[in-house]
């Protein structure tokens, strides 16, 4: 009874919360590498604003109430920063790029957020994106299905190096760099990708303790190493290259990893269902993952899912009312509350991935709908 009196009590003095929404950076009037994929030159709002024309009467018709704006302006982004802050999201994970030697859909981060006046309000990380980028991003031929690769998301050893090298200088060394205990949070997206570039599980591991290295040498305690959960991954328990539905900390181990989120539901649920039922689904899931590693799991929720703006249909998450966002955003406190020695993290998707449908942005649907469920449960209720 002393023991859940104090654990009662000690969740009751928790105030402060750090809610991440995952930014996408496609959303740019500046860079220049988006023009092969969105000629209009506003990145893929082309899509969203195109939607109508290319599927006439389609029932996917939305638009942003803040307009078609340039995320890489930082005047654009200060407005960004503070509505999400006053909403009660304190924390941008920005979805990271790297391909041909070089970043890719940068200038939201470099030119919008880092020069945004109040950037000090709102912290930041890097989720290195390693997937492969396909057609699919290009409208005009996304329906032919052919799958033709134009990066691979791998890489080798020499730019692994150069890469992490470019960003510890470069964004670690931000005061808003996001970090838990002192050491910067760094996820890679897919693991499995990662390693086929590195040569395998050896390889691969011995390149994050060289991060780590690095990371230590510049000053830090150390790496605070994520990766994004999927259903499939590498068969961890084998290190075989196979596939299975759940990570084995053996592997969690042998590569150094410190903790982990998902990204999206529709990375290990079947979202072509009624949102309720998905959330059951996705509580169980962070039960159950708790058992199974031996990290800590901070709790992750996807506002929904529907890429039919890129593709014309799509697998379609029912009924995901803000209302019901708003509840599932209470589980992930109530998670977080229950284990008070767990940093208080807490992963939204998203904060802009509207041709997949899971954003915080307003929008003529909603409104401020979604923003005001985060705002209820992280600063109303405080």
């Amino acid at each position: 009874m002393f023991a859940l009196m104090a654990m009662i009590s000690i969740n009751a003095q928790r105030k402060s919360y750090d809610v991440a929404a995952y930014v996408y950076p496609a959303y740019a009037s500046d860079d220049a590498r988006l023009r092969p994929f969105w000629p209009l030159g506003i990145g893929e709002w082309e899509t969203v604003m195109t939607m109508q024309k290319r599927n006439p009467g389609h029932y996917w018709n939305r638009t942003p109430l803040w307009g078609y704006i340039n995320e890489a302006d930082p005047a654009v982004m200060e407005m960004e920063i503070e509505q999400a802050t006053s909403h009660g999201v304190n924390v941008f994970i920005f979805d990271w790029y790297w391909f041909d030697n070089r970043p890719f859909m940068e200038t939201t981060l470099t030119n919008g957020f880092l020069k945004a006046k109040n950037r000090d309000k709102m912290k930041f990380y890097l989720m290195w994106a390693n997937h492969d980028v396909e057609n699919y991003w290009d409208t005009r031929i996304s329906h032919l299905g052919e799958h033709n690769i134009i990066w691979q998301g791998s890489i080798d050893r020499g730019e692994f190096e150069r890469m992490c090298k470019r960003n510890i200088e470069m964004f670690f060394s931000q005061p808003n760099y996001y970090k838990i205990d002192g050491k910067p949070v760094f996820m890679i997206y897919e693991v499995n990708t990662f390693i086929r570039g590195l040569g395998g599980v050896e390889q691969a591991a011995d390149a994050l303790k060289w991060f780590r290295k690095e990371v230590k040498k510049a000053g830090f305690p150390d790496l605070e190493l994520q990766f994004a959960m999927w259903k499939q991954n590498m068969n961890y328990s084998g290190f075989d290259a196979g596939k299975t539905d759940k990570p084995s900390d053996a592997f969690v181990k042998k590569m150094g990893f410190n903790s982990t989120s998902h990204y999206q539901f529709a990375h290990y649920i079947n979202v072509d269902d009624d949102y309720q039922k998905i959330l059951d689904q996705a509580y169980e899931e962070w039960e159950k993952l708790e058992d199974e590693i031996s990290i800590p799991y901070y709790p992750h929720v996807s506002i929904g899912w529907d890429n039919s703006p890129r593709t014309g249909k799509s697998a379609v998450v029912r009924e995901n009312t803000p209302e019901r966002f708003e509840a599932a955003m209470r589980k992930a406190k109530e998670y977080i509350d229950k284990r008070p020695n767990l940093h208080p993290l807490i992963t939204i998707n998203s904060w802009n991935e509207w041709t997949e449908t899971s954003y915080l942005q307003p929008d003529n649907v909603y409104g401020y709908g979604y923003l005001d469920a985060v705002k209820h449960v992280f600063v109303d209720e405080k």
